[in-house]
């Protein structure tokens, strides 16, 4: 088995979701200056870079990040490439061959190649996961799903998604670069 970190740099000219604020990386203290110490603040959106959504992130009655279990986000997670499609659907699942006892799934697609390039505008046709597809993954009893982009959902068609996805109680986790993995 091998270990990827699968997570990306925070920086302040990485791709964020429109309207979100940019990361802003700021001295605060300085030796230089005749601080005691260096010091630094950082601002930015919680969902920024590789993140997780919180079930509260959708729907006003979810658990808030703090209210999740973290044993889902630890142990062995299956990476599903899919380099030619463009939205992940019912269909494209039931071809794929998913093993059976998955519960925590990656999906690697074409995303990745953003990652890889350092493209650093944010791309409205990432590959996301279909209504359908979140249904059909919450029917396997799938417990964690993770993309290589920065939704888990089609850019403005994001809701249905992740309500049926956080609903059930899956972890979506988004944001990862999956460009090294095979």
């Amino acid at each position: 088995m091998r270990t990827y970190d699968v997570t990306l740099a925070i920086t302040p000219d990485m791709p964020v979701w429109p309207g979100d604020t940019p990361p802003v990386l700021e001295l605060k203290d300085s030796i230089a200056a005749g601080g005691t110490a260096n010091t630094s603040q950082i601002t930015l959106s919680v969902h920024t870079g590789t993140h997780v959504d919180a079930p509260h992130h959708f729907m006003d009655d979810g658990r808030t990040i703090e209210g999740l279990l973290m044993d889902i986000l630890v142990g062995r997670a299956y990476v599903l490439h899919l380099p030619d499609v463009d939205l992940i659907t019912e269909a494209v699942l039931r071809d794929a061959e998913i093993p059976p006892r998955t519960r925590r799934l990656l999906f690697k697609t074409r995303n990745s190649d953003y990652w890889a390039k350092g493209v650093k505008q944010f791309q409205t046709d990432f590959v996301g996961i279909s209504p359908d597809g979140a249904a059909f993954l919450v029917d396997r009893n799938v417990k964690l799903i993770g993309i290589d982009y920065l939704s888990v959902a089609p850019y403005k068609s994001s809701t249905p998604t992740h309500r049926i996805l956080l609903g059930a109680g899956v972890v979506v986790l988004e944001g990862l670069d999956l460009s090294q993995v095979t």
